[in-house]
């Protein structure tokens, strides 16, 4: 979406009364900078220009935005760019629910100035329980976050389990509880009447259409849910409807991006257990890799994968790393193509796993890889590259500023092509056939998109990675 299609809306919008608008951070602004090519402080500047309510948005802790981790210096930068530009709560979360990748973007929120929300990533695994969110959540108001969020990316949280959660983080903590989740199992309204009557603090909501299905439930019906409850917040529907209706208008813009598989009920969620949005872009990818007779197959991988690398939860870059293994796995056999980040993962360079990881697995990830297994925290071991960042953009003729630094330390080809478009290439007579089989064993990074390339009878394995 891009944000001339917002800003009518917006006054609408933030007259509504809203605790807190949702605008930036997470996937939008590698989407924003990729395929619009907006950057992402301007888009940020413009929306915070229009509004008063406070701005929320999601950082993956030491990653930031992207996928890989950040040196510290370059996560404070980030934050203290996005507080000065308007952002003012930072819900701060971690793959692996590790605190200590959280504490950095924590502190310096707190100290220029932002809201600081730590955040409980809900998965289900035999390691995971109620007692261990709740410990979780203490730990993350003990290291002076402002609210606590429990987020259910998976929309997989049974209604009694998180009550009883809010119960007890409710008991132990002062500070406010926020609870999150997606409508993806049909499982999100329920549960938020269950946090509801267990004395959550605030849920989030999304607006038709973009709302139900792999977003959040809509403010409409939950509004309709609570009637007659003393906890129902008072919200004029007509201004509700008033953005629900431009709102149709964008999405019928966007439709050649939309799915209405993406907005209903899909029951599988809860025999796969893991996040809706994983389980439509599986199904993308296993047509691509004419994998659709196997689909079975790969998703019984998935909780083989994740008790081997430590009962990891499934959220960005988790997600995608797991899953991507489970086809490696199923198309080539256990382990014969080990992915890179997946090796990472095993060895502890993104955090401490929530279970040992598999011995005989974090043995074969440190031959292939080549590297010991660490248990620090993985930022002590990364160079500060704030200054480094600001002479490769001098070098390039790019504007050397904080913000660019920090976008440019997650995204250096996308940021290129913003200020140096690249030329467009001339049409070929005929392109050669390719299927899209990933190999793996490449050292390339987890975002690197693998084929086997068919070419006037040769077959070329490659792996295709932004510089």
């Amino acid at each position: 979406m891009k944000t001339e299609q917002m800003l009518p809306i917006l006054e609408t919008l933030d007259s509504i009364g809203y605790g807190a608008l949702e605008t930036w951070g997470g996937a939008t602004i590698d989407s924003g900078l990729r395929f619009l090519k907006e950057f992402p402080f301007k888009r940020l500047d413009a929306i915070r220009a229009k509004t008063k309510t406070p701005h929320m948005m999601l950082l993956r802790g030491q990653n930031i935005v992207a996928y890989d981790q950040n040196p510290d210096d370059v996560v404070t930068a980030f934050v203290q760019k996005s507080v000065s530009h308007g952002m003012n709560i930072l819900r701060i979360f971690d793959a692996l629910n590790d605190p200590r990748n959280m504490q950095t973007a924590i502190s310096a929120t707190k100290k220029a100035g932002g809201h600081a929300q730590g955040t409980i990533c809900y998965t289900k695994s035999p390691v995971h329980n109620i007692e261990g969110f709740v410990k979780l959540g203490c730990e993350l108001a003990d290291m002076g976050c402002n609210s606590i969020c429990i987020k259910d990316m998976a929309g997989l949280i049974p209604p009694n389990v998180v009550a009883a959660i809010v119960r007890g983080l409710k008991k132990q903590i002062k500070i406010p509880v926020v609870f999150h989740t997606h409508e993806t199992a049909g499982l999100g309204s329920s549960a938020y009447l269950a946090a509801i009557e267990a004395g959550v603090d605030s849920v989030d909501v999304s607006i038709r259409p973009f709302a139900d299905g792999t977003a959040q439930p809509d403010h409409v019906r939950m509004n309709a849910l609570l009637e007659g409850s003393s906890r129902r917040p008072q919200y004029d529907l007509k201004k509700v409807a008033e953005v629900s209706a431009h709102m149709k208008k964008v999405y019928a813009e966007l439709s050649k991006f939309t799915s209405h598989a993406n907005e209903v009920v899909d029951t599988d969620a809860i025999t796969y257990e893991v996040p809706g949005g994983m389980l439509s872009n599986f199904r993308t990818q296993l047509k691509e890799l004419n994998m659709t007779d196997r689909f079975d197959e790969v998703f019984a991988e998935i909780p083989y994968v994740r008790e081997k690398l430590g009962w990891i939860p499934l959220v960005t870059p988790t997600s995608q790393i797991v899953g991507t293994q489970a086809v490696m796995n199923v198309k080539f056999g256990r382990w014969k193509n080990f992915l890179p980040a997946a090796q990472n993962i095993a060895l502890g360079y993104f955090g401490r796993t929530p279970a040992p990881v598999d011995p005989e697995i974090q043995k074969l990830a440190a031959t292939m890889a080549k590297k010991d297994p660490i248990t620090c925290r993985p930022a002590d071991i990364i160079k500060p590259r704030m200054e480094a960042l600001r002479a490769e953009l001098k070098e390039n003729k790019l504007p050397t500023d904080d913000e660019h630094c920090v976008i440019y330390a997650m995204f250096p080809q996308q940021v290129k092509e913003l200020y140096n478009p690249p030329a467009e290439a001339p049409k070929a007579a005929a392109a050669p056939a390719v299927s899209a089989a990933p190999v793996a064993n490449h050292q390339v990074s987890a975002n690197a998109r693998r084929y086997n390339i068919q070419l006037n009878g040769k077959s070329y394995n490659v792996a295709v990675e932004n510089a």
